[in-house]
């Protein structure tokens, strides 16, 4: 056996960010949203080989799965367990309950900042109207 050649394959944490993501079937500006972060840095994110814990730890948490599935993550894996699990003509549905309701939890959040900001400006505007009429 050549000591200059591995049975493994390098493992790349952008990589199996973007595929996992595209698996459980979510956008980039799902990881900008929720992540705070731009379009660029989930692009750049992607690409990265080794990403730091605290980073794949918030990934993980918006996609609802475990940094370790992150880190380990390999195609030939996942083909390998769903042609086991699904050997008939069973059609392969992912649900994302977790995702759902993080979008959900955060649309609730944006509404409620919206409406929190509506009525801070409705309370500035009578209170311009009662200084104009004094």
């Amino acid at each position: 056996m050549n000591k200059g050649t591995t049975d493994y394959q390098m493992i790349h944490h952008g990589n199996n960010i973007k595929r996992l993501r595209e698996i459980l079937g979510v956008k980039q500006d799902v990881l900008v949203a929720v992540l705070n972060i731009t379009q660029q840095s989930i692009s750049k994110l992607e690409k990265k080989a080794l990403i730091s814990d605290e980073i794949l730890e918030k990934v993980a948490n918006v996609l609802g799965i475990t940094v370790v599935a992150i880190k380990n993550y390999q195609d030939e894996i996942v083909v390998n367990i769903i042609s086991n699990i699904f050997n008939d003509d069973s059609l392969l549905t992912i649900h994302q309950p977790k995702i759902n309701q993080k979008i959900d939890k955060l649309i609730e959040m944006m509404e409620q900042l919206l409406k929190s900001e509506q009525e801070k400006n409705n309370l500035l505007e009578k209170i311009l109207v009662e200084k104009q009429e004094v």
